[in-house]
């Protein structure tokens, strides 16, 4: 019920991290992936990875910020694969500004990457998601949609918005076929995490019942059953993959 064989998956942020354990994933249950980052060396190289395992994948350089950029990324993958079945929505910046001391440039940014990007690139794809048998949208959160967020507010901000999104856009969709989700992971080892200070690591740690931080790896059962046949009866909903962080 896992197998994702045939279907065609855009991934963004696909080229580090959680999303590369993702691309990985996909691409061993059988999915066609389209790997989108920022930079066009890291998709090449992911690409150029993804086959070196066995898989069908072809890599995009598109910036979340940018809309040219998100039409484009779904123009290559319909070119490519024939339509699209699956949408990831990963890319995030984590830019923080302290309350009363941000920049209208920095605000712009954060919720253009964070919740306008993921927004209009789920629109573009929508046309081909209603055409396939398979339609899924995974929207990636965190636990700041749902806590105190001091210090990440915009980050919380924009994820909360896409929370709501992905509860309205689910209910929209649901008479074509087409599943939306999201999952919010607790904290994670990856580069965006490690640029925090030692001991701000050994907070993010402590917060989580399960007292660790988790591997990138452990993102990716949850996101292949809500995009897979395995999740198939499940939409407008989020999944906590968090260590026990957010009471819920």
């Amino acid at each position: 019920m896992l197998s994702l064989a045939g279907k065609s998956a855009i991934v963004t942020g696909g080229s580090r991290g959680i999303g590369l354990a993702m691309v990985e994933g996909f691409a061993a249950m059988g999915a066609k992936v389209v790997v989108a980052s920022r930079k066009a060396e890291a998709c090449r190289e992911t690409e150029d990875h993804l086959r070196s395992l066995g898989g069908e994948a072809i890599g995009v350089a598109a910036h979340m910020g940018d809309l040219d950029d998100l039409g484009e990324l779904v123009r290559r993958t319909v070119a490519e694969f024939g339509g699209i079945d699956v949408v990831v929505n990963n890319a995030a910046t984590a830019l923080a500004q302290p309350i009363g001391s941000y920049t209208p440039d920095a605000w712009q940014k954060s919720l253009d990457v964070n919740l306008r990007g993921p927004v209009f690139l789920t629109q573009e794809a929508i046309p081909h998601l209603k055409e396939s048998d398979h339609g899924a949208v995974l929207n990636i959160l965190s636990g700041a949609a749902f806590m105190f967020s001091s210090f990440v507010s915009m980050y919380g901000t924009g994820k909360a918005g896409l929370l709501a999104h992905t509860r309205a856009a689910a209910a929209e969709l649901a008479p074509y076929g087409v599943r939306v989700n999201a999952m919010a992971p607790g904290t994670v080892d990856t580069d965006m995490v490690r640029a925090n200070t030692d001991e701000m690591l050994e907070v993010m740690a402590e917060v989580m019942l399960l007292k660790r931080m988790a591997t990138a790896d452990e993102m990716v059962g949850p996101a292949l059953m809500l995009t897979s046949d395995a999740g198939s009866f499940i939409t407008g909903q989020v999944l906590l993959v968090d260590g026990g962080m957010v009471p819920h």
